[in-house]
């Protein structure tokens, strides 16, 4: 009875020990007192309540509703145009569109999926929360969510604005994906509503701390992409990480497991410092797998390892602020106090 005893007490403070690890290897802070309120306007319903017997007199009541975003849609999202409350040809188009009855199922289906935002709400209002604490000059976007006809706009900035293109997060079983042969198996699989917040604040991100125009050579861009992954690593702390690279499961474990040899891959094959695109694609674009390294291998490998270098880097420089990070112009020196070596 003592052993059992003894067992059953050494169990419990493993266990709680385990427990403790894991909730201090969680450093977020304590966002609760940052007051944060998000409203999420839904300019598809909207769009989609037109009388399609006049148009034309619908459109000034949703530019007067919408005025930034309304122009934006039309004119570049769907591509109708230059926006004009009283062009003609505009209005026919929207018409068209809105009469079409594949797009009318579109929209009653993205409604049915995304009747309750509540819980997107929460997550947003949660990530702008931590992005206020890391940034203080944030100012919260106001979010408004379009449908693009499967057009790949998931998540967009227009000023002060943040659209969420829900037709994008119907989930990876949405038939009408499959239909589409510009969209990938690999790509589908990160059209799920678990990813919505992700993107938006990669976008987010963007916005804030644009890249470079000329980009760089591999490793520039790489630390680029590191630099955006630890940004969203702080705001989304409890996204898990292949949410947040995008990979499987077993993508990241794969990265984990390989780390060394993949970082040995860049350095004996001398591609740190190339400035050839067609080689920095292979390894920053998206695709199903980074062609020359072994089966298992996610396509845009190189967020993988900007990260790992920038997490270095924070994790020996704990006087850098998340801002200063994203502010830091001098990507190569990043890497030269990283010191990297998997």
């Amino acid at each position: 009875m003592r052993n059992n005893s003894t067992y059953s007490l050494l169990t419990g403070c493993l266990m709680a020990l385990c427990l403790y690890a894991c909730k201090s290897g969680n450093k977020a802070p304590d966002v609760s007192h940052i007051p944060m309120n998000v409203s999420i306007q839904r300019f598809d319903s909207a769009l989609f309540t037109l009388d399609t017997n006049n148009v034309l007199a619908g459109l000034p009541r949703l530019h007067e509703t919408y005025p930034l975003f309304t122009p934006i849609y039309l004119s570049e999202i769907m591509n109708m145009g230059a926006y004009g409350d009283s062009s003609k040809e505009l209005a026919q188009q929207l018409r068209l569109f809105l009469t079409n009855k594949d797009f009318r199922q579109l929209a009653a289906d993205v409604n049915q999926r995304f009747g309750n935002t509540a819980p997107l709400k929460k997550q947003l209002e949660e990530a702008f929360r931590y992005t206020k604490y890391y940034i203080p000059a944030f100012r919260t976007p106001k979010v408004v969510t379009f449908t693009s006809a499967i057009a790949n706009y998931g998540a967009i900035t227009i000023d002060s604005i943040l659209g969420i293109g829900l037709d994008m997060y119907m989930g990876a079983d949405f038939p009408p994906y499959a239909q589409i042969p510009d969209y990938p198996e690999y790509m589908i699989r990160r059209f799920a509503p678990e990813y919505i917040t992700t993107n938006c604040m990669q976008v987010l991100q963007q916005q804030m701390y644009p890249s470079p125009r000329n980009g760089g050579g591999l490793l520039e861009q790489m630390i680029e992409a590191g630099k955006q992954q630890y940004f969203l690593s702080k705001v989304l702390p409890d996204t898990p990480d292949s949410i947040r690279f995008g990979y499987t499961n077993e993508q990241l474990q794969w990265c984990r497991d390989n780390e060394k040899m993949i970082w040995n891959f860049f350095v004996q094959h001398n591609l740190l410092y190339t400035t050839d695109w067609q080689q920095i694609n292979l390894f920053m674009n998206d695709a199903p797998a980074t062609q020359g390294m072994p089966e298992g291998s996610p396509g845009k490998i190189g967020y993988f390892v900007g990260y790992e270098i920038v997490n270095k880097y924070m994790e020996k420089h704990a006087d850098v602020t998340v801002q200063q990070l994203m502010e830091s112009k001098n990507v190569l020196e990043i890497f030269k106090a990283a010191r990297y070596r998997p």
